[in-house]
């Protein structure tokens, strides 16, 4: 779980380098994208293109009419004008190190290959976003439940043993490090009682905000 696999968009519509830009153009407008894969007959990756090589491809266009820039870019090729080098992830990869790898690189999508280094999908940063949203329950009904813990073995089992003593469920739990010996956490449950903020707060934790989710 919370492998590429698990969150690239799969199929996904590639092209060809022979391909004219006009023609790319007409798939982005038509499938709402921003960046497509370039793979040769076989179905392996040879390149990237997205709309900002498309626009570099038009050179000045305010020295063109819409006509020569139509004519210009009916004639150009995507293989003028794609990245040949391009940074791809495999899809039993982790999610965590495709995200890293998309940060260290400034990039907004990895083409996802497998071991014949064919196109099996493609992984964006909506798709992060969404992996993100369904590790913190987002789409879950219930309640959101915020709040701060030492950062230390066993709190886990202590927050676990309070919910379940109060009758909730627990669906998801976030935990971000800080610096000064915390953590800070959020959990997604079923449903919240009267007595559960009082209960977190009497076992020592601080912070504590319960919230319907939304």
């Amino acid at each position: 779980m919370f492998k590429v696999q698990d969150f690239m968009t799969a199929p996904v519509i590639c092209t060809e380098p022979d391909a004219r830009i006009t023609e790319v153009l007409d798939i982005m407008k038509k499938n709402n994208l921003h960046r497509i894969p370039v793979t040769d007959t076989d179905g392996k990756l040879v390149g990237l293109i997205t709309e900002g090589m498309i626009s570099g491809a038009g050179g000045n266009a305010t020295s063109l009419s819409i006509y020569e820039l139509n004519y210009l870019l009916s004639k150009t090729k995507v293989k003028t004008v794609m990245q040949k080098k391009v940074a791809t992830i495999h899809p039993g990869d982790l999610l965590e190190q495709a995200t890293d790898t998309m940060l260290r690189e400034a990039i907004g999508c990895l083409p996802v290959v497998d071991d014949r280094e064919k196109v099996v999908g493609i992984l964006t940063q909506n798709d992060v976003f969404k992996s993100f949203l369904e590790v913190l329950g987002w789409y879950r009904e219930g309640v959101r439940v915020a709040l701060e813990a030492k950062d230390e073995i066993g709190q886990l089992e202590k927050i676990s043993k309070i919910f379940a003593d109060e009758g909730i469920n627990i669906a998801n739990i976030g935990v971000y490090d800080t610096t000064d010996g915390n953590a800070s956490m959020i959990i997604r449950a079923d449903k919240t009682t009267d007595g559960l903020k009082q209960a977190l707060e009497g076992a020592g934790y601080t912070e504590v905000e319960i919230a319907k989710a939304e």
